[in-house]
């Protein structure tokens, strides 16, 4: 998980050092400079005083002159020229910088004049900047190991809530035990509220997985037994139509019972697909994608009968396919019902090519309200007059994602509609 609890830890504390190294960084510079400055004026002030005091009691009093310090004394109103050119023109009280200089120098005024002090700083600096880097590093040292120390220690408490979401992300509800399994040896320090939440998810996963396998089960045995009825429902109507003394109008309806049948075993059968294990497809063989259209095509034909539709096949190119053929037919049979309950006068065009199986009517088409929800289970627009359960387009739609044959829709009311079923080649 690139994006997991761990990294974004580890990403913390390395923003956390890095910012820390900074203000580290810059609060020792700042201070450093600070106490330079501190130290500076105050050991020259005491030059200073120590200067003021020789000269109170002998106006001829040595100005103090070393290798680092040079003093000099301008009584009042006397000219600066005996100071160095860097100092001169400067009579702010106090520490000044040298301009293009590496002395500082103290001004103290007073009224016998002015006294300067001019002090090299480049030991103090040095000390200061050897002072300041031992300061940082151990600073910096320091924070980095409570850091690591303390990102170890986290990680280490982390990593069974990491284990746990690593658990439900791979969660297979038709394996509960696997995912129980997982739950039972949690790396790392487990807390009281690692160990619920743990003992909550394997109750859960145990929960899930014989909800689904009870699902699941109702859903194989119903459509099995349901098979049963239709299928004596199918031979009995068969056998009335094909005698010639059933009257007209109980053949008309027999041929609606015929219909309901097949519709009914058409959903039945995409059932037992869905039903089936995601990793146990059903059968697959390779079959001509014309053929099975054929076949559908001739199955709706009888639904047309009264009606002024003319229904037509176009083959540029129909591919064929290596997959289960009777999921395609369970999709073409669907949209083609649909079309022919829709289409009361005009086209149904089915259009193949390589990479898709175009429908088309001139039906009475779709809102934009009734296309968004067309693909929701037992949804049904207000046609009246029109068979049907709702089922048939949620049913073509998850079996073209089970099997990897995208569904589309888009229609005009009025007009018609236009569905596709892609292939993915």
């Amino acid at each position: 998980m690139p994006q997991g609890l761990p990294r974004k830890i580890k990403l913390a504390f390395i923003a956390q050092a890095l910012i820390g190294s900074i203000v580290i960084t810059l609060g020792i510079g700042l201070a450093g400079l600070a106490v330079r400055n501190l130290v500076l004026e105050q050991r020259m002030q005491r030059e200073a005083d120590a200067f003021w005091a020789g000269h109170a009691r002998d106006p001829q009093h040595p100005l103090p002159i070393t290798s680092t310090t040079a003093g000099y004394f301008i009584p009042a109103g006397a000219s600066d020229e005996v100071l160095p050119p860097a100092a001169r023109g400067t009579s702010r009280q106090g520490l000044n910088e040298l301009p293009d200089d590496d002395r500082v120098m103290l001004v103290d005024s007073r009224a016998e004049g002015t006294f300067y002090l001019l002090y090299s700083s480049e030991l103090i600096d040095e000390a200061i900047a050897f002072t300041g880097l031992a300061s940082l590093l151990l600073s910096l040292l320091t924070m980095y190991f409570i850091s690591w120390l303390t990102y170890r220690n986290t990680k280490r408490l982390v990593t069974p809530v990491n284990r746990l979401a690593a658990a439900v992300a791979h969660w297979d509800p038709r394996d509960p035990r696997a995912v129980a399994a997982s739950l039972e040896d949690l790396p790392g320090e487990i807390g009281s509220e690692v160990r619920q939440l743990s003992s909550a998810l394997r109750g859960l996963a145990q929960r899930v997985g014989d909800f689904v396998q009870r699902e699941r089960d109702f859903t194989r045995d119903a459509s099995h037994e349901l098979r049963t009825p239709l299928t004596v429902i199918r031979v009995a109507t068969d056998l009335m139509l094909a005698d010639p003394e059933t009257p007209v109008r109980a053949q008309r309806s027999l041929a609606r019972v015929q219909r309901a049948g097949r519709d009914m075993e058409a959903v039945i059968d995409a059932f037992l697909i869905l039903a089936r294990e995601a990793e146990i497809a059903p059968q697959s063989e390779e079959f001509p994608v014309r053929e099975i259209v054929d076949h559908e095509v001739e199955r709706v034909r009888p639904m047309l009968t009264g009606k002024d539709v003319e229904l037509s096949v176009v083959d540029d190119g129909a591919p064929r396919l290596l997959a289960p053929p009777h999921v395609l037919s369970v999709m073409v049979g669907n949209l083609l019902s649909n079309a022919v309950r829709f289409t009361d006068a005009g086209r149904i065009d089915v259009h193949l090519a390589r990479d898709r199986i175009e429908i088309r009517d001139t039906g009475i088409g779709m809102s934009a309200e009734t296309l968004n929800r067309a693909f929701d289970p037992f949804y049904r627009a207000d046609f009246s007059g029109v068979d049907g359960k709702g089922m048939g387009l949620s049913i073509v739609r998850r079996l073209g994602d089970r099997f990897g044959w995208p569904v589309q829709l888009s229609s005009v009311p009025g007009q018609g509609t236009l569905a596709v079923i892609r292939f993915s080649h």
